[in-house]
């Protein structure tokens, strides 16, 4: 009996714990410290179905990588807490180039605007990350396509070394029609589901799981300028604007891996 007890209590310990999660995510994505313009994506980013997709909980130590302006900090910074927190892996602090220069000072900005960053941590995108074996996941949204050579190698590398064993590491990536050659990936911004999964099993991830969370069938991946047609962009600007709104933001692969 006494087993049959302690049994059950673990059961709706960890049911407890799993409501309390989801709880706690659907608070940091209903915040009012949430940038408004950042709030009206949420249609076409998921955020939700995508963190409880890659198993994100709120104790955990995360590594986002390329955060860019923040969108998925946002919501992370208000949802990790301790011993969890946030590693944000951005533009190089020393870099030379003029855009990267610029994010990383607005990126900097926004961090020391609100105490709600206090347990959000920026580091170089090319350094180690983080310690060997300290954290629990590393998650980057809609950069592999700006990695593709050698540095989505060095970037995929410095990821799983600084997962702890069964760590988790997901990707959300705009997806390329299968059979796109790598140049054509550069210039559209699109990436297959192949090339990315065989750089992080090349670097020892195992694949785990795949899901639909992202996906946009109304994107044909053939537009004027790339992925970068589409909204949020809109890089034609007014040229056909209805037509890309309709369509919305990119078809998007949602992977996860794990460390062994």
């Amino acid at each position: 009996m006494s087993k049959l007890i302690s049994l059950l209590s673990l059961s709706f310990l960890f049911s407890f714990s799993s409501f309390s999660s989801a709880h706690d995510l659907m608070a940091a994505i209903q915040s009012e410290d949430r940038s408004p313009k950042n709030i009206v994506r949420d249609e076409y980013r998921n955020p939700a179905e995508t963190l409880t997709f890659f198993q994100i909980k709120p104790d955990m130590r995360v590594v986002e990588l390329s955060p860019g302006g923040g969108w998925y900090t946002e919501i992370l910074a208000n949802y990790l807490h301790e011993p969890g927190m946030l590693i944000a892996a951005h533009f190089d602090k020393d870099s030379e180039v003029g855009y990267f220069k610029r994010g990383r000072a607005n990126f900097e900005k926004k961090i020391a605007s609100s105490p709600m960053y206090s347990n959000v941590e920026i580091v170089d995108l090319s350094s180690n990350l983080a310690e060997e074996n300290s954290v629990d996941a590393v998650i980057t949204f809609r950069n592999l396509h700006n990695w593709l050579g050698p540095q989505m190698d060095s970037i995929f590398a410095s990821s799983f070394k600084a997962l702890k064993p069964g760590g988790v590491f997901g990707v959300v990536e705009h997806r390329a029609n299968p059979g796109t050659s790598i140049d054509d990936m550069k210039k559209s911004g699109y990436v297959t589901e192949e090339h990315a999964i065989t750089i992080a099993k090349k670097h020892g991830f195992v694949l785990v799981a795949k899901s639909e969370i992202n996906a946009n069938p109304k994107d044909t991946k053939d537009h004027p300028r790339g992925v970068w047609t589409l909204p949020p962009n809109l890089r034609l600007k007014d040229v056909d604007r209805n037509k890309y709104l309709s369509i919305g933001e990119s078809d998007r692969m949602t992977l996860l891996f794990k460390k062994p």
